[in-house]
């Protein structure tokens, strides 16, 4: 079975900027009977395949089956996609952070404050970490996969739930990040550990290097 976001990133569409493209699989065991809508509502731990296409100055996959991230980059003279990143890993940690900052008003605390202490000159911590943001997921989380840092869509104080879909995007996203030896948390909980309730479900996303990701954690919990 099949979930897939065809088009993140669609408001750059205009402006000739990264598009992207995110699927998640899943097994279906029965034979009797063809899958339903409920029989997609999964946790993220039962995904055997997902991955991303990344459509920028050169057309990616990147794909992960549970045995580590594989990236293949298109020839467009060949028309196939070879394989041009193997076994690719996240650095522990990074010196860059994508979020869409226009919303720190509505973050709550804890991602305000964390927000606040990457911008403070510290050498020994490798502060003040660069913005780097987008608008399309799939290129800025591609951006961390390669150089390390942290991606952040938090809920806000009136939208707990946050903006991201947990299916389809959150999941599969993480799954391929975890497997290159990062992390995916919703700040409180593992991503692929969050309850899949309905098809659309919202989730907020902290997502890429571990001990970055550890340190929002941290904020978000009160512990920092």
């Amino acid at each position: 079975m099949l979930l897939f976001d065809p088009l993140d990133g669609s408001s750059n569409t205009d402006n000739n900027m990264p598009l992207g493209a995110i699927f998640s699989v899943l097994k279906y065991g029965r034979t009797d009977r063809s899958p339903t809508e409920a029989d997609l509502i999964r946790p993220g731990t039962e995904q055997v395949a997902a991955g991303y296409l990344l459509y920028g100055s050169s057309t990616m996959l990147v794909y992960t089956v549970g045995q580590g991230v594989y990236g293949f980059t298109l020839d467009p003279d060949i028309g196939e996609y070879l394989l041009s990143h193997e076994r690719m890993r996240i650095p522990e940690k990074g010196k860059v952070y994508a979020a869409n900052e226009g919303n720190y008003n509505k973050w709550p605390d804890g991602i305000r404050k964390y927000m606040d202490s990457l911008k403070v000159t510290d050498k020994a911590t490798g502060r003040p970490y660069s913005a780097r943001y987008c608008g399309c997921l799939v290129a800025d989380v591609h951006r961390l996969l390669l150089g390390g840092g942290i991606y952040l869509y938090p809920g806000e104080v009136d939208k707990p739930e946050g903006k991201l879909r947990l299916l389809y995007e959150a999941n599969p996203l993480a799954f391929v990040i975890e497997q290159a030896g990062g992390k995916a948390s919703t700040g409180t909980t593992r991503i692929l550990d969050v309850e899949a309730k309905k098809l659309h479900q919202r989730v907020s996303l902290i997502i890429g290097s571990r001990l970055d990701v550890e340190q929002a954690e941290a904020y978000v919990q009160g512990k920092a």
